[in-house]
């Protein structure tokens, strides 16, 4: 049923128990796990960056050095797990990245965190996770993630 997974990942607490779970999938499955890293444009884009001169300085750098991390973790999962995975590290406004990029892999499912935010914060900003939901034409399954209230994952 499932052939290839896509994991979306930014790195976070919510990313890690989302991938556990997408690797466990994938390994039943025995799937192709796509892993993506969306350096979010805007997160970069809002600022003008006039003291750096250099390319490998400033926002966008930083993200991608953090998003080839990122899926550097994944990638060595899965290969812990004997799986095959594919890594896409990929510029885009996030939400419509990720479903843009399943769109194009054709993948079965898509597979993304998510973790408990304070009410104000989902009515200002909503989640990325929310977003793909919505958008996506696809299956979605997403990883709830329980957090105390400093962030920080709690392990069930």
């Amino acid at each position: 049923m499932y052939n290839d997974i896509l994991i979306a990942t930014n790195g976070g607490v919510a990313s890690a128990r989302a991938v556990e779970h997408a690797v466990d999938l994938a390994a039943e499955r025995d799937a192709t796990l796509h892993a993506l890293f969306v350096v979010d444009e805007d997160a970069y884009s809002a600022y003008s960056g006039d003291e750096y001169v250099d390319g490998h300085e400033g926002p966008e750098y930083g993200l991608r050095e953090h998003g080839e991390r990122a899926l550097a973790d994944v990638e060595r999962r899965c290969l812990d797990a004997g799986l095959t995975v594919e890594t896409h590290l990929v510029r885009g406004v996030p939400h419509q990245t990720v479903v843009d990029v399943a769109d194009e892999l054709g993948v079965d499912l898509m597979v993304a965190g998510s973790k408990r935010r304070p009410d104000a914060y989902r009515a200002l900003l909503g989640s990325v996770t929310e977003r793909v939901v919505r958008l996506a034409d696809r299956p979605v399954l997403v990883v709830k993630t329980p957090v105390d209230e400093a962030g920080e994952r709690v392990v069930p």
